[in-house]
């Protein structure tokens, strides 16, 4: 089957391609992209006014699938990433039973390839069932198909432990995603040490709480020579432990959220659990910290942490709900209208950071639109505005802080290896 698209604006970062084209595909593939592709081809889609560019991956989201299904599963993730633009994206293992073995990670596989219309990439644990004392089988599981190793949802504390697993990551060829939370000064915090703490009367969470595992894991990335992502940066100190790494060569990669860069914990309007997420919403100086990082190249990544939850459990106050908000539908909106249209990054900046950097960190050749490369594109409109509506998303997880926040970036086209698998 040939596909063609006439007359978009290619966004390609891989070959800095920022311009009008036509693209070929056939069978699954990309076969020419030129100015002008002139053959009869089973479906046209015209594109004149909107951003062509290569299907965005997400390092870092939370499927729910073993074990909490009524928050979420395989395939409502994977629809949930395809209506978002994303054609690639790589779940959590905190799930129950934790994806801590071989025989986990191909059970996720297989569920992915019968029920999932977009790349499912699993990511093990570091620990057998998370429990932070023995190493799973990395070995095993990267052999299976696990892209990365990852104690999401909370930090390896014993550091011994740590070491050995990134030891292991770095033999088997994989990057560590850390979750960088020191726990016990985390204590019973729910919200960002601050004045919308005091005011609500919650229990905060201080900077320190990310920065101290941050330095750490930074450090025993320099000891260990393993490749180290540090997940959902949220303050101004770890992205300067960011850059000092880097500045050091270090093998060591940042990514950020959407609802990070966009809120601070001055905008939470009340005892509103859908603006509880851990890391928190953090002040406006550590939100504009982030913004300069993304712009200076020191956050290369931006994922969602995309987290459902149950209407139920996130109707319960800020207290006692659980962290986490769902971002897969509207990472693009919100990052192209707050980078984008307030000059901070360009349209093929902001692409690099959803394409060929996530697919860098991942060590793999995703996240281009070059010729012979597997069809994995979206199509988006960023000409009008809209209202964001929760009731639209295809997430089981409606958890938004942003129901009704006017962005631009709706996404028209979603393609997975040349089939349209979301469209709108």
């Amino acid at each position: 089957m040939s596909l063609l698209i006439k007359k978009g604006h290619v966004l390609d970062p891989s070959t800095n391609t920022d311009g009008i084209r036509d693209i070929l595909v056939e069978d699954g593939i990309i076969k020419e992209i030129s100015e002008q592709i002139n053959v009869q081809a089973d479906k046209v889609i015209m594109a004149e006014g909107l951003f062509v560019m290569p299907g965005f991956i997400d390092l870092h989201v939370h499927l729910r699938e073993p074990g909490f299904e009524y928050k979420e599963t395989i395939r409502t993730g994977a629809m949930s990433a395809a209506r978002g633009g994303f054609t690639t994206i790589c779940p959590m293992p905190n799930t129950k039973p934790a994806i801590d073995t071989r025989d986990m990670v191909e059970w996720v596989n297989q569920k992915a390839k019968e029920e999932a219309i977009v790349h499912i990439l699993p990511i093990g644990a570091v620990t057998l069932g998370q429990a932070g004392d023995q190493l799973a089988d990395i070995k095993g599981m990267k052999e299976a198909g696990a892209a990365a190793i990852s104690e999401d949802g909370k930090s390896v504390m014993n550091i011994t432990v740590y070491k050995q697993g990134m030891l292991a990551a770095k033999e088997a060829g994989i990057p560590v995603f850390a979750h960088c939370e020191e726990k016990d000064l985390a204590g019973r915090g729910v919200i960002n040490a601050g004045s919308k703490a005091r005011e609500l009367e919650l229990p905060g969470i201080t900077n320190g709480v990310e920065d101290i595992i941050a330095i750490r894991d930074i450090l025993l990335a320099k000891e260990t020579g393993a490749r180290l992502h540090l997940c959902h940066c949220s303050t101004r100190d770890s992205v300067a432990f960011l850059k000092w790494a880097k500045e050091e060569g270090l093998p060591v990669t940042g990514e950020v959220c959407p609802h990070h860069f966009t809120l601070a914990d001055e905008d939470i309007p009340g005892n509103d659990s859908n603006y509880k997420m851990n890391p928190p919403l953090r002040s406006r100086e550590d939100v504009a910290a982030l913004k300069d990082a993304l712009k200076q190249g020191i956050l290369d990544v931006i994922a969602t942490d995309h987290a459902p939850h149950s209407k139920e459990e996130k109707e319960k106050s800020f207290l006692d709900s659980p962290f986490g908000i769902v971002g897969l539908d509207t990472a693009f909106a919100l990052s192209y209208t707050e980078l984008v249209e307030s000059g901070i990054l360009t349209p093929l900046e902001l692409v690099r950071k959803l394409t060929v950097n996530p697919a860098s960190v991942l060590g793999m050749e995703k996240g281009s639109l070059s010729t012979g490369k597997a069809a994995d594109l979206v199509i988006a409109d960023t000409s009008s505005w809209y209202a964001i509506d929760k009731e639209e998303f295809l997430s089981l997880g409606k958890n938004t802080p942003f129901q009704g926040r006017k962005v631009k970036g709706r996404i028209k086209y979603t393609l997975v290896d040349g089939k349209i698998v979301y469209q709108d």
